[in-house]
């Protein structure tokens, strides 16, 4: 099955979305229209054959640029006229090397880098950050390896709200709104009638709500939704997940992505308003449940519970209107409180085990962690939390839910001189 007539099987549901999940990465190749290429990596790769040279959106990543270049250079032999970064995510914008080289090598012109302006607020920030998005990437990808970088392309023009650009007689439309990023950008080819969506379309709930990344803008996305509708495209060439081709298919999984995404802000607004805690409306907001159906908006990466946090985080601020938390202790100091209340530490991680036995892992984390706090040391307290969380990972369906868990359940793991203690630690 080649990858159009798998993105048929998962769009109509004849396959469920496991069997290619959105950032999964086969590195085959489909070519979508004659000239236009579409490369599935960990972050997806598309590019436009053109008589004075390759237009590419997004480069792929640190880690697999060298193969999507690769695969890319099977179909094309071009130069590498321009790039467009869709955003600054360090699994789009690494790769323009390894096109500068050829063009060196065979006196070709230099490539050209276009993005929104943004992306330069955001490299300096990721240098500034690289120790803490180390430790946040390693926890969210169980990667206990992965090494932040510090060195990035810079674009060699930028733009602010829409900019036009013309590679070998056609026409590319790069529009500017905020979505997952402050500094996205998605392209549409009207001759083609081709969308490159980048990030703001990813085969699976939208990536809004992030616990460990900066703000994602929930309602501008939906707006940018509206807007790619507007334009009536045929072809979906998504960020991370497979092409979406035929006009309705591609009007059907923009108009639901947006619907999702106002749904969320609706409800969310309306309690922020009456003047609702924040854990009243995480525990009150629900997304539909027909849209999170549909293969295409899936809850396999982020999760709508986290999208109404980062909402609340963006309109009302980091106070969540529990005057404790305010100025509130030291959480040891809380813990050790509750423990000794309880009867000790031992016997609060015990409760824990038996209300997880139950079924209920929301409370059970809750107790656990606090017997961890109260004593850090305890190695029958680590086992337990170690339990606790990974029993937490094995029913969650998220990537960021998954990765949180599991980092938890082996840290706990090392505490305890459990086996394999090593798997999720720096």
């Amino acid at each position: 099955m080649d990858l159009l007539e798998l993105a048929d099987a998962l769009f109509t549901g004849a396959l469920p979305i496991e069997a290619h999940h959105p950032f999964a990465s086969s590195g085959e190749m489909a070519e979508v229209q004659p000239g236009l290429a579409f490369v599935d990596a960990f972050a997806n790769s598309s590019a436009v054959d053109t008589p004075d040279g390759l237009m590419i959106v997004d480069t792929s990543g640190v880690f697999h640029a060298q193969s999507v270049h690769d695969t890319i250079r099977t179909w094309s032999g071009s130069p590498l006229h321009t790039a467009v970064f869709t955003h600054g995510h360090i699994d789009h914008v690494f790769g323009v090397d390894l096109y500068e080289d050829e063009a060196l090598t065979n006196g070709w012109r230099a490539p050209r880098v276009v993005a929104h302006a943004a992306i330069a607020e955001r490299f300096d920030r990721y240098r500034m950050t690289a120790g803490y998005n180390a430790v946040i990437n390693q926890r969210q990808f169980k990667a206990p390896g992965l090494r932040w970088p510090t060195t990035y392309r810079m674009p060699d023009e930028t733009y602010s709200d829409t900019l036009t650009i013309d590679v070998g007689g056609e026409a590319f439309e790069l529009y500017h709104d905020r979505g997952e990023t402050d500094d996205a950008t998605w392209v549409w080819a009207p001759a083609r009638k081709v969308l490159f969506a980048g990030d703001m379309f990813i085969w699976a709930s939208p990536n809004c709500g992030n616990p460990q990344k900066a703000q994602r803008y929930a309602r501008d996305w939906a707006i940018a939704f509206r807007k790619m509708i507007a334009l009536e495209p045929e072809v979906l060439l998504p960020g991370h997940g497979l092409p979406i081709v035929g006009a309705e298919r591609v009007r059907r999984a923009l108009t639901e992505g947006a619907e999702l995404l106002e749904s969320l802000v609706e409800q969310t607004l309306a309690l922020m308003n009456e003047g609702a805690r924040l854990d009243d409306i995480v525990q009150t907001v629900r997304a539909p449940e027909h849209l999170l159906a549909r293969p295409y908006l899936h809850a396999v990466y982020d999760e709508p519970e986290f999208v109404v946090r980062n909402l609340w985080r963006l309109y009302g601020g980091w106070y969540d209107g529990d005057p404790s938390h305010l100025k509130p202790a030291p959480a040891a100091d809380l813990a050790r409180e509750i423990a000794d209340l309880a009867g000790g530490a031992t016997r609060l991680a015990t409760r824990a085990l038996d209300i997880a036995a139950d079924g209920d892992l929301r409370l059970a984390g809750h107790l656990v962690e606090l017997a961890a706090q109260a004593a850090p040391d305890d190695a029958g307290v680590h086992a337990a939390r170690a339990q606790v969380f990974g029993a937490r990972a094995g029913v969650e369906a998220s990537t960021m839910s998954k990765g949180i868990f599991s980092w938890a359940e082996h840290e706990s793991q090392q505490k305890a001189g459990q086996a394999g203690a090593s798997k999720g630690t720096t």
